[in-house]
């Protein structure tokens, strides 16, 4: 394909000089454009090195006989921009046209992939989700942004993600054998509310179903992904369907695999319990109430929907544990009547959220354990959908 690659001003775009790497090594034409503030954090001799293609770096070196935007822009099969800094976002959500990249951005209609990078106050800024929702809503294609360090020092939400998953939406995987399959993932915490303001629930960011959502689309399945309440961005692709309680869950979940599914992957962190008698008003320090509080076990999503008639080919678990992680893996397979079970060790700095994971595989028929790990969660999501797809391949045959 021929793809322009605009680098915005973001301490994140010396990342970009790698995807020019990964993108010309796949065969694809590319040419960058680079921002006048992104031109502070890297400059055109390493792009045009790498792309063999001169950089553009002002709307005014594409003027010629031709209206050279306009030119370029027919030109494009797709146009990634990666670092997305806040301005950028706003300025293509709003029509802006008065450098390279956003007057370009109006008039192609080649497919937009934007990977955003800034700070989590911008990210989360009302305005700023209002013109990411303005972009996906006329059919760009937003990947990420992660959770991680950014460059203030702190820790947040805005962190533009790894090159290998901006690139890896470029086109999809050869394993498009996925096409035509039905993939049902619940991920995330649920939550249970004792009165308006409080709730319980559990430290699960709901990354990691997020992360396998994103895989199986990129292998060509139909997902469905029933999502708790948490601050990341689900997938582009995907059939999104959001809830808060553990009975909410299981609903949609239930709806979605009755419609027909081939595989069920049940990351979220479920509520084991929920308030017998939740309030309609806050529960005040002194209420006799708020001394004592009287729980309802919450529906075994799990379990049910593995038991259910409508029971898909592959059922897949996971099992966070604090100790004994293959040994408690091996005892929910039973239980919950699974083909397989992912067993990861959580605690209190480890599992949840972002940075790298260790997970094993436990499996029905007795294979041996397959340990993975440590990894980032998207390479986890690959191992995990690995071993499905190993699954489906017994049960066709």
């Amino acid at each position: 394909m021929n793809i322009l690659l605009g680098v915005t001003g973001s301490i994140a775009a010396y990342k970009a000089i790698e995807l020019v790497r990964l993108l010309t090594k796949a065969g694809h034409a590319v040419q960058v454009v680079l921002t006048e503030s992104a031109q502070r954090f890297v400059t055109p001799l390493t792009f045009e090195a790498l792309s063999g293609k001169a950089v553009i770096t002002d709307l005014w070196t594409l003027q010629g006989h031709e209206i050279g935007h306009v030119e370029r822009a027919h030109e494009v099969d797709l146009l990634i921009v990666a670092p997305a800094s806040a301005n950028t976002i706003a300025r293509l959500a709003h029509g802006m046209a008065d450098d390279a990249l956003c007057a370009i951005a109006l008039s192609t209609r080649a497919r937009l992939l934007i990977a955003p990078a800034m700070e989590t106050g911008m990210w989360l800024h009302a305005a700023t989700q209002a013109n990411v929702a303005l972009l996906v809503a006329r059919g760009a294609t937003i990947v990420g942004p992660d959770a991680g360090d950014l460059a203030s020092g702190r820790s947040g939400l805005g962190r533009m993600v790894a090159v290998e998953e901006i690139f890896a939406q470029v086109a999809p995987p050869s394993r498009a054998r996925w096409s035509g399959k039905r993939v049902v993932i619940t991920a995330g915490p649920t939550i249970e509310r004792l009165d308006p303001v409080r709730y319980l629930s559990n430290r699960s960011t709901g990354e990691m179903g997020i992360a396998i959502a994103r895989d199986a689309a990129r292998r060509g399945a139909d997902v469905s992904l029933i999502l708790g309440p948490t601050h990341l961005t689900p997938p582009a692709g995907v059939q999104l369907t959001r809830v808060e309680s553990a009975i909410e869950m299981l609903e949609a979940a239930s709806r979605a695999v009755q419609s027909g599914a081939d595989v069920l992957v049940a990351t979220a962190a479920v509520s084991d319990f929920r308030p017998h008698d939740p309030r309609t008003a806050k529960l005040k320090r002194g209420d006799a109430a708020a001394r004592s509080l009287v729980l309802d076990e919450n529906p075994d999503i799990l379990a049910t929907l593995a038991a259910s008639s409508a029971r898909p080919r592959v059922v897949v678990g996971f099992a966070a544990e604090t100790e004994a992680v293959a040994q408690n893996a091996r005892e929910k397979m039973v239980r919950k009547g699974c083909d397989l079970v992912i067993g990861n060790a959580v605690g209190a700095q480890i599992g949840f959220g972002p940075g790298e994971t260790s997970v094993v595989a436990v499996f029905a028929d007795g294979r041996a354990d397959a340990a993975f790990g440590p990894a980032p969660k998207r390479a986890v999501a690959e191992f995990v959908l690995d071993q499905v797809d190993a699954l489906l391949g017994q049960k066709t045959r």
